[in-house]
């Protein structure tokens, strides 16, 4: 049967949607909604749906469908405008209402089925409706007091972002979803425009906190800053004016939470969660939410039931979305670092920031747009940007994908054998413009674990040179490259699937590090070097310098993260050394820089050398992103060729933040900032996301770990995927019949999630 009393707080979009759907799953329910606002009071002026959501509403309920299809705006383009040029894509689908017209649709669909609804009412609190009713849902916003009042079960997390944005209005109609920027003299400001009726649209203003100040927009009264960004973008605004419509500066909140329900007690829309405004969420989650609800409480047994299934649905499509969001609004926080980019590039750039649109998926809206970026970048005709080459120093790339370094933990006695021949040598064969070794130690001491290979022996570097021949030989035209390190005071640990990161039970080894500071209760605490001791790692790295320029390596990068020793001298939480070595940035880069200074001088000069940094420890008080600009700037100015950009690592307590492609904002920053060529890592997991990381300018080469080890020719097949067949890749002679995918079977679209009668 269900909950028969409904309350819910909140008249937005997702509490009448969820009201009009559970009143026509069972007409019986008494359902009353709460709005403390009138009916025709409402913030903002246009509201963007996708077909996807609008699908989901056509199957629910075909009135409301009927109704909003009647009212849309239909267009297909979007505009970036840059330093006065104008890129059109087209094909990307959008429709959109006034938020006011979706309110009086979803009003009276409300009236039609008898919804009880009280404009001008302050809904009774959360507990109180709970006791005399069978569902509470709490659609009362971004500032919900229902979240606020029951923060110990839900357990909320908001966080405030670095830009002001103001929701204002045009008395005309865009005819595409138009994307601007302002460079004044205070900084980079942002237009964000949308029509929403045949003579009306959306204007958003966005800009840094700081450049808000400076603009003096915090001393000026909503009219006044109007029309002051009416000046701004008179151009875009075809010198008319704009207006608001309870109109604020405001700094965007994203919300979380790590319940969604509480008893009986449930929260959607921007009480559960929120996304940010540049990829027009906001109302789609929650009616989608709405739908999700009604669903489950119509499939579940009970309410309890019901609600939990609704979380376990939504959470992961929300998460999803909140992750494509912020890399959205963090693009926007960041304008800055992209005005120098062509215009046709930054058009690219803004496109596909928040990774939902891909370059793939461009090519399929407009392929005509896409292929004049590719044009402008370099690309042949025919060849996707991955296949692109890269020069450094002598060494040219034939294509951007690098095999990431992966521990084995296979080696005897810091030998590499016949895993390593095939588990390299494969890679090698798969087509990646280069293979990586994995950490390669500089001692014996040096090792993480005894399984670690290592270069400090004349039988290692023989071991190391069969390798090598065997890819120059079998593989030509990939390049092999070595990564030394140290461990520091992450060493004399067992192997991985034995437990990482956990001290051997016995036949452990001394440690040295940066201070004498254990990674994590119950590991050893390792010893300060002295600076006698220092100048012998610095022998141990040249000397295995040394040795891998025997072995034939083509490029060499010193690893400098992930917690290790030359890391370990890098972040304020593992160096608390008070001599030259250890406070200020300064103090903690000289160690490495002088290790980096050592092998650069005996490694040959014609062969690249890279760097391994954390970009951010992913701990209060670590290193950060702006660190991370500094240390890389300063390996730059010591002769890096490029620097391989991943995180954390460092302290056993840090709390990364996950996610597709998650560490490659921080190689973007400095890559942007500083000019230096990066490699990016981190959840990139397909080809479709190299090529658009690499023509939108983010990255200069892309390192895949997981999707090598699950398929060792992953570039063979990208390239057979994508119909290429250039110089950028080539199938060994051995594999050439497989070098077309076979056929699939074919695979049925996903039914509607809720489907009601008319």
């Amino acid at each position: 049967m269900g909950p028969l009393r409904v309350a819910v707080v909140g008249g937005g979009p997702g509490g009448l949607y969820a009201a009009v759907l559970l009143k026509r799953l069972d007409p019986r329910r008494d359902i009353t909604v709460w709005e403390r606002n009138a009916p025709d009071d409402t913030f903002g002026f246009g509201v963007v749906l996708s077909d996807e959501t609008l699908g989901g509403i056509e199957h629910a309920d075909p009135v409301v469908h009927a109704a909003l299809q009647a009212e849309f705006v239909r267009w297909d383009d979007i505009d970036v405008v840059h330093r006065g040029t104008r890129h059109t894509s087209g094909g990307h689908g959008f429709a959109a209402l006034g938020r006011r017209r979706l309110l009086e649709i979803l009003h009276e669909r409300c009236r039609q089925l008898g919804v009880n609804l009280r404009f001008r009412s302050e809904a009774p609190s959360a507990a109180d409706l709970a006791r005399d009713h069978d569902l509470v849902v709490a659609a009362d916003g971004v500032h919900s007091a229902t979240r606020q009042a029951h923060a110990d079960a839900f357990r909320p997390h908001v966080e405030e972002h670095r830009c002001r944005h103001i929701w204002l209005a045009a008395d005309f109609a865009f005819d595409a979803f138009r994307f601007e920027t302002a460079e004044t003299e205070h900084g980079v400001m942002q237009l964000h425009g949308y029509p929403y009726t045949g003579g009306d649209s959306t204007v958003i203003v966005e800009m840094r906190e700081e450049v808000w100040r400076a603009a003096g927009f915090d001393a000026l009264d909503v009219s006044e800053s109007v029309e002051r960004c009416a000046k701004i973008f008179t151009e875009a605004l075809g010198g008319r004016g704009l207006r608001s419509n309870n109109s604020a500066w405001t700094a965007f909140r994203t919300v979380v939470n790590e319940k969604w329900s509480h008893g009986n007690v449930v929260l959607v829309g921007d009480a559960a969660h929120t996304a940010h405004f540049s990829i027009g969420s906001g109302t789609k989650l929650a009616v989608e939410d709405a739908l999700a609800l009604a669903a489950c409480l119509q499939e579940q047994p009970t309410t309890a039931e019901a609600l939990a299934a609704y979380e376990t649905e939504r959470r992961p499509v929300v998460a999803s979305t909140q992750r494509a969001a912020r890399a959205s609004l963090e693009w926007f926080e960041n304008l800055g670092l992209y005005l120098d980019q062509p215009a046709r590039q930054f058009a690219f750039n803004l496109l596909t920031r928040s990774r939902r649109v891909t370059h793939d998926n461009l090519r399929l809206r407009d392929p005509h747009f896409t292929e004049a970026v590719e044009r402008d970048f370099g690309c042949p005709p025919g060849t996707p940007p991955m296949f692109t080459p890269l020069r450094l120093r002598d060494l040219t790339l034939r294509n951007r994908v690098v095999v990431s370094p992966m521990d084995m933990y296979s080696a005897q006695a810091g030998v590499p054998g016949d895993f390593h021949l095939v588990h390299l040598g494969a890679r090698a064969l798969g087509g990646p413009g280069l293979v990586m070794t994995e950490m390669v130690c500089v001692s014996p001491e040096g090792r993480i674990t005894p399984g670690c290979a290592g270069l400090y022996t004349p039988e290692q570097a023989t071991a190391w040179r069969r390798i090598t021949e065997f890819a120059h030989t079998q593989a030509p035209g990939t390049a092999v490259g070595v990564q030394l390190g140290h461990s520091g005071r992450k060493g004399s640990t067992k192997l991985m699937w034995e437990g990482i990161d956990e001290p051997l039970p016995d036949g452990n080894w001394p440690l040295v590090a940066a201070s004498p500071l254990p990674y994590k209760p119950g590991s050893q605490t390792p010893h300060e070097l002295t600076t006698g001791e220092l100048a012998d790692v610095r022998e141990q790295f040249t000397s295995a310098a040394l040795l891998a320029a025997d072995a034939g390596f083509d490029l060499l990068e010193l690893h400098c993260a992930h917690g290790y020793l030359l890391s370990g001298f890098l972040s304020p939480l593992s160096n608390h050394r008070t001599d030259a070595y250890g406070g200020s940035l300064t103090n903690r880069l000289r160690f490495p820089l002088e290790v980096f200074d050592a092998v650069r001088d005996v490694w040959p000069g014609d062969r690249p050398m890279t760097v391994r940094i954390s970009a951010t420890d992913w701990a209060e008080g670590g290193t950060d992103a702006n660190d991370a600009v500094e240390i890389a700037r300063a390996f730059a100015a010591h002769g890096a060729d490029a620097i391989d950009v991943s995180t954390g690592q460092v302290v056993a307590d840090e709390k990364p933040a996950y996610g597709r492609s998650y560490q490659v904002p921080f190689a973007d920053r400095i890559r942007n900032e500083t000019g230096i060529p990066v490699i990016s890592v981190g959840a990139i997991s397909s080809w479709d996301d190299v090529n658009s990381l690499i023509l939108a300018g983010r990255t200069d080469l892309c390192a895949l770990a997981r999707p090598h080890l699950y398929d060792p020719h992953w570039t063979l097949h990208a390239a057979a995927e994508q119909g290429y067949a250039g110089p950028g890749v080539a199938w060994p002679k051995q594999y050439e019949a497989g070098s077309r995918p076979p056929q699939t079977g074919r695979l049925d679209a996903p039914k509607p999630r809720l489907t009601l009668g008319g």
